[in-house]
């Protein structure tokens, strides 16, 4: 393998430092504060939706988010954790416990390294549309059930991981609403939902905790009938010191059982931190090196495990965020971790005082947001098959869950864009006469004459498996004609796989044996090479392989005029 077919690492950081200025960092300084407050409640809401402590939650956006804006290749990506991972962390601890996230997270770590040093960077944009509307709004879908039992305060312990089971528990359960939680959760709505009305610089999630913390506490402190569950009743009291790395135990059937969870964990950061930062060259005008972002995610997904943290990826709404504040270098990111570290060693007892169903409400508007339901509707006008990618996708990951959604969901779209090549992909018979420009953007027609005995076939597109036997069952459709010479005209092949060349072999040895001569016309190189590595030039001889159909029907007239040897 040569030194070009991977990626050296070249972080953003580095480049931005060497013509860094004063006003640069004043601008990156107050965009970090700004996205660092932001982020409080989204780390705090995650890690608790996911199933561990809003420490866990509140450490993962410190190392996480640092380490993605010092080793990344975005220059304002915001990395930690992100609502995208809710369901399948929550899932995996469900299984497996905090160890096997722990072992899940470090090897999806790993393997978005490794799509980044081989440079799988570009190729993870080109996943389809559909199968990412899909999954995330399914997602959506999950973290506001997932939120249902403590926003209206039903006490409920031990729900159901599967969807439908837990809806059903949920709706039985409706006459154990708490009046006083449900106003509180409203309450938090109210002033998320209405914030961006008055400022849009205020982050509404953050104005919410403070507001209806501080109310929540003093009614419960001066009456005697306002009680509503806070974060501290349910996890004890915050610890405020940061946690000690350890390590954890690995084996091949640990790996094996996780790997697919894994995969999940890195595809789905891959997809998600490289549309955040496709979004913010859209805005900056600056541009990302995917690759180099894979490994700055894989390197922080890598580390996070050994301090207790859950999955990284890049957050676009925290992005969004440090660039309209003016945040343009990594530095940004950086100021926005240490923002969370102060936080963290000196005002987490104050978290004790959060009510969980105004987290539930943070958690509702974040689900709202993620569900892209006018883009979902906006699908249902594209073609039936993408239809059925998104809805195949959307329903696999509410009612099992995301592993499945993506590689079930990632095969079917693989299946109908093949069947929508092979239905655009032609196969034309010629006889008689020949346009040599048929099917080009080109206003003159040179007309060959064929030779009697001369058939003329053209593959119009790639040569892959799929049309390899839609071209086949053709030859084998016309095989009663018996003419002197195939012409093969491949002008339009870009490609041939293992599948197209066996095929193509077998059509040209079953045609010797009955004394028919191939010819393969506007081969193109990279073709051509792989009919030489296959040894079809050996088989037909390397003259009856043309570059241009002229040269290939002179040789074909003059093979069917000669007379036949007896």
């Amino acid at each position: 393998m040569s030194l070009t077919s991977v990626t050296i690492p070249r972080p953003k950081l580095w480049k931005s430092l060497q013509h860094y200025s004063k006003e640069r960092l004043r601008a990156d300084i107050i965009a970090g504060i700004v996205v660092g407050i932001v982020a409080l409640p989204l780390a705090i809401a995650f890690g608790i939706a996911s199933g561990v402590s809003p420490t866990i939650g509140m450490v993962t956006a410190i190392i996480g988010g640092f380490m993605v804006s010092f080793f990344g290749g975005c220059s304002v990506q915001i990395g930690g954790p992100t609502g995208a991972f809710i369901v399948i962390v929550y899932n995996i601890i469900a299984q497996y416990g905090l160890t096997g996230l722990a072992v899940a997270t470090a090897m999806a770590g790993l393997i978005l390294i490794l799509m980044g040093v081989f440079r799988l960077g570009t190729v993870i944009k080109f996943i389809p549309y559909p199968i990412v509307v899909g999954f995330t709004a399914g997602i959506a879908l999950t973290i506001f059930t997932t939120q249902v039992n403590d926003f209206l305060g039903l006490g409920l312990r031990d729900l159901p991981g599967q969807f439908l089971p837990k809806w059903g528990m949920l709706l039985t359960n409706l006459g154990l609403i708490d009046p006083v939680t449900l106003v509180t959760g409203l309450v938090s709505l109210l002033v998320i939902v209405l914030t961006p009305r008055i400022s849009k610089k205020l982050p509404g999630a953050l104005l919410a905790i403070i507001l209806v913390s501080a109310a929540a506490a003093l009614l419960s402190h001066f009456t005697g009938w306002f009680h509503v569950e806070t974060i501290g009743e349910r996890f004890g009291d915050m610890p405020t010191d940061l946690p000690v790395p350890h390590g954890f135990t690995l084996n091949m059937a640990t790996i094996n059982m996780l790997l697919p969870s894994a995969f999940t964990i890195a595809v789905l950061g891959a997809i998600e931190s490289l549309l955040s930062a496709t979004v913010a060259d859209g805005v900056t005008g600056s541009r990302t090196d995917s690759n180099t972002e894979l490994i700055g995610q894989g390197l922080a997904n890598l580390t996070v495990p050994f301090f207790g943290g859950i999955p990284v990826t890049g957050a676009i709404a925290r992005t969004m965020t440090n660039i309209t504040n003016g945040g343009r270098t990594p530095v940004a990111g950086i100021v926005h971790a240490l923002v969370l570290l102060l936080i963290y060693l000196f005002a987490m007892p104050l978290i004790n005082y959060v009510p969980m169903a105004c987290l539930a409400a943070v958690l509702m508007v974040v689900a709202y947001n993620m569900s892209g339901w006018r883009t979902v509707v906006g699908i249902f006008h594209a073609p039936k098959s993408d239809i059925s990618v998104l809805v195949v996708t959307f329903l696999l990951t509410v009612i099992f869950d995301l592993t499945i959604a993506i590689e079930i969901g990632l095969l079917l779209a693989v299946v109908l864009f093949l069947r929508r090549v092979m239905e655009n992909t032609e196969i034309k018979a010629y006889s008689g006469q020949l346009d040599v420009n048929d099917g080009d953007d080109v206003g003159t027609h040179e007309m060959l004459d064929v030779a009697r005995g001369v058939s003329v076939y053209e593959i119009d597109g790639p040569f892959f498996f799929g049309i390899a036997t839609k071209f086949d069952e053709m030859m084998r459709s016309t095989m009663h004609t018996k003419p002197r010479v195939r012409i093969i005209r491949m002008r339009k092949v870009a490609f041939v796989d293992a599948t197209a060349l066996h095929n193509l072999e077998l059509l040209i040895r079953s045609s010797q044996k009955e004394g028919i001569h191939v010819v393969l016309s506007g081969v193109k190189p990279g073709v051509r090479s792989s009919l030489e590595h296959a040894g079809i030039d050996r088989l037909i001889g390397a003259d009856h392989i043309c570059d241009h159909i002229t040269k290939a029907v002179l040789m074909a007239n003059r093979i069917a005029e000669a007379p036949e040897k007896v």
